[in-house]
Order: structure tokens, then sequence, then C-alpha cells
């Protein structure tokens, strides 16, 4: 990331500040910023930060380009699920669709592609949910959360090296191994939140069509 754009993610040019509320007593304030990594994905950075008080810290950080995840909706209310391994955790994990942003994509058309190329469903209508910052303590990642349904089948686009088992669930099967502590990928759960707040009127979702191919 060049100096310019970590000087907009710091100042809140980005919207990794979405909906952020500044408080200048809890600011803190960088001095001096370094990559010590940059990798084809992400950058590590290590900053040193004036804190409130005028006191001074390190803070080391993954900048990442953000990402979006899919809640999709078949006809007949099931979930379009995914099964992929996790090489960090060394585990399979169940997750609802999701990828990064490319450079200059927008979020909508990021959460478009990425469901099409993970799973094969094209979707006729999205809903925004929002945006979660899954580890804002080190990452300045945030992953944009939309809704899809009306979906249409067709074939995979899987990256090479990706492997991905795209599966149908029933909700309530879904929020059953969250139950039973089954369920641990965090932005999946906070999907599946989305939806319980959808089904008991607690958020309406804002329909819009996809674009014309």
């Amino acid at each position: 990331m060049s100096e310019k754009k970590l000087e907009a993610v710091v100042q809140g040019g980005s919207p990794l500040r979405h909906g952020a509320i500044v408080d200048p007593q809890l600011v803190e304030r960088r001095l001096q910023s370094e990559a010590v990594f940059e990798g084809d994905f992400l950058t590590v950075r290590r900053d040193q930060v004036e804190l409130p008080g005028r006191l001074r810290a390190q803070r080391e950080y993954v900048v990442h380009p953000g990402a979006v995840m899919i809640v999709p909706i078949a006809d007949d209310g099931r979930l379009v699920i995914e099964r992929q391994h996790r090489y960090p955790l060394d585990m399979v994990l169940l997750e609802f669709p999701a990828g990064k942003l490319d450079a200059g994509e927008t979020t909508f058309a990021c959460a478009r592609r990425e469901l099409a190329e993970e799973t094969g469903y094209r979707a006729r209508e999205w809903a925004c949910a929002g945006r979660m910052h899954n580890a804002p303590a080190y990452s300045t990642e945030f992953i944009e959360i939309w809704f899809a349904r009306g979906l249409v089948e067709g074939p995979q686009n899987l990256d090479e090296g990706e492997f991905v088992d795209v599966h149908l669930m029933p909700e309530a099967d879904l929020f059953a191994l969250a139950a039973r502590g089954e369920m641990t990928d965090a932005k999946t759960m906070v999907g599946m939140l989305r939806l319980q707040q959808w089904r008991v009127g607690a958020w309406t979702p804002q329909w819009q069509q996809a674009p014309t191919p």
C-alpha cells in the first residue's frame, strides 16, 4: 500500500472507517510507519504512535484490501454454504461464500463475482447488510455482507488451487450447528445473525436488481 493510501486509511478517508465515530481523547496518532513484510496479498506494517496523554507505543498490523461475504438464499429457503480447508487452522470450515476485493472493484461487483466463481450461482436480487471488522486489533480488513436471492444455478469458475464444496442447507440445520459449537467462522455467524434479524422483523433488506450482463 502506498504512503498516500495508508494516510487515507489512518485519517479516515477510506471505507475502512465506515461508520466510525472518532473521539479525540481516544485517537492514536501515527508518527512513523514501515512495511516489515509485503506479500502478494497482504502487507504487515509496524507503526510508532502517540497515544492520548502523549505516551508512545508500537502497533503492528496487517493491511488487507477488504472483502465481501454473501448469504445466498435459494427459492426453497435453503442457504448456499461452502466447505473449505483453511490452511492456518488446518481445518475444514463451513462458511458462506466470500472473497477479497480486486483493485478498483466495488463491493457489489465483488459480491456478484465471488458468488458466481465459487458456487456457480447468479442472483437476480441483492441487498447490503452492512460491514463488519473481524480483527480490528491487528488488521484493516473489513467484510461487507450481501444477501442474494432469485438464484440461478451455473458452473463454478474457481481460481487455480482453490477447492470448495458447495451445499444447500436448511436454515434450521445451520443454526443447530452454531448452537452446538460446530460453526466457528465469525463472518458466517454474523451473516446468520443478520438473517435472524430479518426473520423477526428487526431489519428489512433493501433489495436491488442485479445489473444486466
